[in-house]
């Protein structure tokens, strides 16, 4: 009996892994869609070189996850947690990020408005702080504007390398801006402070005022 109980959890737990292996998503518009903020070769590159690194080693990790959880192997599982927060906030932050974009910019919603004035004082001194906290990020990662839901809040913060901003910091995520080299280098070469800049130019406001009010119960 417990052999069969083993088998058939094991199996359950494949079944589980199988329906959520993670693929590269499509972009919602081309590779040159973009230019000139942002060129086709980064864009392409960034979408097809170093985002499907995530994805394919996320399901890797999540692989080697399964089988050790079929194992009962608790060192195992506690050893990959490092690469699927990594690779996993790599996918979540990207998937993000390709829809916070668009040739078509937009303007903010009224409701958002009201609410960037309520926390900052006027959308440029957000966008002013927004830009400063990403500019400064030590190495790599990632500048956000996220919505605190026990505070009922728009917070501007920072997150390392890949970490996801809400599991990590319980944000909900409305806009980010990837400061990682590979996002801007070929273009801007060390002017990170003209990218961050030239990035607002190419905001996908639609999509943002659809994430706020999904967090703020609009």
């Amino acid at each position: 009996m417990f052999a069969a109980r083993r088998i058939l959890v094991s199996n359950t737990i494949k079944d589980i892994f199988a329906r959520s292996k993670h693929s590269l998503p499509e972009l919602p518009y081309d590779y040159k869609a973009l230019e000139p903020i942002i060129c086709a070769e980064i864009m392409q590159l960034h979408h097809t070189k170093h985002h499907a690194t995530y994805v394919n080693n996320l399901n890797i990790a999540e692989e080697k996850l399964k089988e050790a959880i079929a194992k009962n192997d608790v060192n195992a599982q506690i050893a990959l947690a490092p690469a699927i927060k990594f690779n996993g906030g790599g996918h979540t932050n990207h998937s993000i990020f390709w829809c916070n974009l668009s040739p078509h910019s937009g303007n903010p919603d009224a409701i958002l408005v009201q609410q960037i004035e309520r926390d900052f004082g006027s959308f440029e001194e957000m966008k002013k702080h927004l830009c400063e906290a990403t500019v400064t990020i030590q190495g790599s990662g990632w500048g956000w504007l996220g919505y605190d839901p026990k505070m009922k809040s728009l917070r501007i913060t920072t997150c390392a390398n890949q970490d996801p901003l809400q599991a990590t910091t319980g944000l909900i995520p409305l806009f980010g801006i990837d400061v990682w080299e590979h996002a801007y280098y070929l273009q801007y070469k060390n002017a990170r402070p003209d990218y961050v800049k030239a990035i607002f130019d190419i905001v996908n406001w639609k999509d943002v005022n659809a994430r706020f009010k999904t967090a703020a119960g609009c």
